[in-house]
C-alpha cells in the first residue's frame, strides 16, 4: 500500500483515490481492495502518460483551478485544487478538502480562486527575485461563471 502512497508524487490523477483506501489501510474490507484493484489496473493502462518538461521561452504563469461542492457525504467539506503551470511545464499542485463547510458552489469556487491565488503571486515572487522575465501578466482560469 506504501508503494502506491509513493506513485502519488509522480501520478496526480491517483492523489485522491490512493488517499481515500489509505484511510482504511487497517480495516480494509473487501470493497477497498477493490478499489485498489482498479488503481493498479488504471495504472497498468496508463504507463505512456506522464509530466513533459519542456524548454520554452515563452515565460508565463498560469493557474487552474476547480472545486466539487460539498461532495463528502460525511462532513459536507468540498474539494478543491489547483495547478499551476509556468509555460507549458507543471510547477505547482494541490488537490484537498477545503477547511470550510461553504454554503454555495460559487464559495467553494472562490476559495479555491483564493488558494490559487496566493500560490501564483508567491510564484511570481519567487521568480522575480530569481531574475525571470514575464511576458504576461498572471492568468488564473476557473469554471464557475458566478466566481468569476
Amino acid at each position: 500500500m506504501s508503494a502506491l502512497q509513493y506513485l502519488t508524487f509522480t501520478h496526480l490523477d491517483i492523489c485522491f483515490a490512493v488517499n481515500s483506501v489509505y484511510q482504511f489501510m487497517h480495516a480494509s474490507t473487501y470493497s477497498h481492495w477493490a478499489a485498489v484493484k482498479c488503481i493498479l489496473c488504471y495504472l497498468k493502462g496508463t504507463t505512456s502518460y506522464g509530466f513533459h518538461i519542456t524548454r520554452d521561452f515563452f515565460f508565463a504563469l498560469h493557474g487552474f483551478t476547480d472545486a466539487d461542492w460539498a461532495d463528502s457525504i460525511n462532513d459536507y467539506k468540498s474539494r478543491s485544487g489547483y495547478l499551476v503551470f509556468f509555460g507549458q511545464t507543471s510547477i505547482s499542485w494541490k488537490f484537498s478538502k477545503q477547511s470550510i463547510i461553504a454554503r454555495s458552489s460559487t464559495e467553494t469556487e472562490n476559495k479555491a480562486l483564493a488558494d490559487d491565488t496566493i500560490k501564483v503571486i508567491w510564484l511570481q515572487y519567487l521568480l522575480t527575485n530569481r531574475q525571470v522575465p514575464f511576458v504576461s501578466a498572471p492568468t488564473i482560469w476557473c469554471d464557475n461563471l458566478g466566481a468569476i
